[in-house]
């Protein structure tokens, strides 16, 4: 059953535009960057993101956004615990980054 990962990112004020930017497209090519151990294949589902533009009043301070899909809850938890490419990315935000939201669901599940 499909996992859907949603990652929130809310940059540091003094982070410049060309950082956010890489960063983003980093973000969304993990989908490419991220390598199965067994079958040696990308295993990202899916995975997108941009700049937040709702219109509805919120309180979150959080600028960009996310949507990564996984096939399967193993999969998953290789990406969060294991994935060099993965955990890479993640040391490469400190400095950046001030916060960071993450919501996973099971479409369907509630």
């Amino acid at each position: 059953m499909a996992i859907i990962h949603v990652v929130m990112f809310e940059f540091k004020p003094s982070t410049e535009l060309s950082t956010i930017q890489d960063a983003c497209n980093r973000m969304v090519d993990l989908r490419n960057q991220c390598i199965h151990p067994a079958s040696k294949k990308p295993y990202i589902t899916t995975s997108s993101g941009g700049r937040q533009n709702s219109s509805e009043s919120t309180k979150a301070d959080y600028s960009h956004a996310f949507v990564v899909e996984f096939a399967s809850e193993e999969d998953r938890k290789y990406y969060v615990e294991e994935d060099p490419a993965h955990l890479e990315f993640k040391k490469s935000l400190k400095g950046v980054v001030e916060r960071v939201g993450v919501v996973d669901y099971t479409p369907g599940v509630y």
